[in-house]
């Protein structure tokens, strides 16, 4: 990078876009190594039972660094005063709305997004979950300009992870949340002095990560116990995979493979209570349950919930929808 470029990097305007707990690291390394000018999250909203409005993690950031941040209720109408900023750079990080064409046409080095994704693999809003949910071997991080179509701009740079046995939504995120830190601090000086790769993205290689639905979160015994497994690692810790028991919402944070079988029970029945939890019938053997939260109450064993049953002995042979 010769002189002229190390002083644009100083006086360099970033913008930064983003909303949850993914974005936060990101956010912190740009603030560390190059500065932010302005932010710019989703609303705060009302959480939980008392409806308490809790700022976005990424306000939080923001404001302890003492940096403009606007929380507009749709970006367009935020649109002139982010002209009045006139950005360098636009960065968005899991900031939950997609920006109009006129804004990625305005800062001079571009728009570029952090993806939880090897794209073209998993455009969309809960790459993290369905790449657990799909059996994914492997994901993770690609810088890239942004585009009209969601995710599917240019490739600047990209690195993988492996997606182990035991990760779940949460330790994934966290992996890739780091690793999106670094792989962009690793990229932004190339895109700064304008010798950055690009690369077009493989349309015939796309596939989606559609937002989460109530109806992606309910179990069907009659997939295998790895589909069923990894759903329940997916949705772990958020939103969380479910069940229906005794007519009430039967939640499960934590299960493991069996390699038991048991041809003549029916998909969804109850086959045993073991030390570390209790088993379920699938299309292919058993699961077995470790952890789950009855409707209303916390987190528990699933052992302690089997055992807690009001007619224990009646537990094993019932059907779970």
């Amino acid at each position: 990078m010769n002189i002229e470029n190390i002083e644009l990097e100083k006086d360099l305007k970033i913008v930064f876009m983003g909303t949850p707990d993914f974005a936060v690291p990101i956010l912190e390394g740009l603030i560390e190594n190059y500065g932010v000018s302005a932010v710019v999250s989703q609303p705060d909203r009302k959480v939980g039972r008392k409806q308490e409005i809790r700022e976005t993690p990424i306000k939080k950031v923001a404001t302890k660094n003492n940096i403009l941040i606007i929380q507009p209720e749709k970006i367009k109408e935020a649109e002139e005063e982010i002209y009045t900023w006139k950005p360098d750079l636009i960065i968005t990080c899991a900031y939950g709305q997609i920006l109009p064409v006129t804004l990625l046409m305005l800062p001079r080095l571009g728009c570029i997004n952090v993806h939880a994704s090897l794209l073209p693999k998993l455009r969309g809003g809960a790459p993290i979950h369905r790449a657990i949910m799909n059996g994914y071997k492997k994901t993770g991080i690609t810088i890239m300009y942004m585009s009209k179509e969601m995710d599917a701009g240019d490739i600047i740079s990209s690195k993988e992870i492996e997606i182990d046995d035991d990760d779940t939504a949460s330790t994934l995120h966290d992996k890739l949340s780091i690793l999106g830190r670094d792989l962009l601090l690793e990229t932004l000086p190339s895109i700064i002095d304008g010798t950055n790769h690009r690369e077009k993205q493989d349309e015939s290689e796309v596939t989606y990560a559609f937002n989460i639905k109530r109806e992606d979160e309910k179990i069907d015994f009659s997939k295998t116990k790895k589909e069923i497994y990894n759903k329940i690692r997916g949705l772990n810790s958020f939103p969380g995979a479910y069940c229906i028991f005794n007519g009430k919402v039967l939640k499960v944070w934590e299960a493991e493979i069996s390699q038991n079988y048991f041809p003549e029970l029916f998909n969804g029945q109850i086959t045993n209570i073991y030390k570390n939890g209790f088993g379920v019938k699938v299309s292919n053997g058993e699961i077995i349950f470790k952890v789950v939260q009855p409707e209303g109450k916390g987190k528990m064993s699933a052992t302690s919930f089997a055992n807690g049953f009001q007619d224990k002995n009646n537990f094993v042979g019932k059907v779970i929808e």
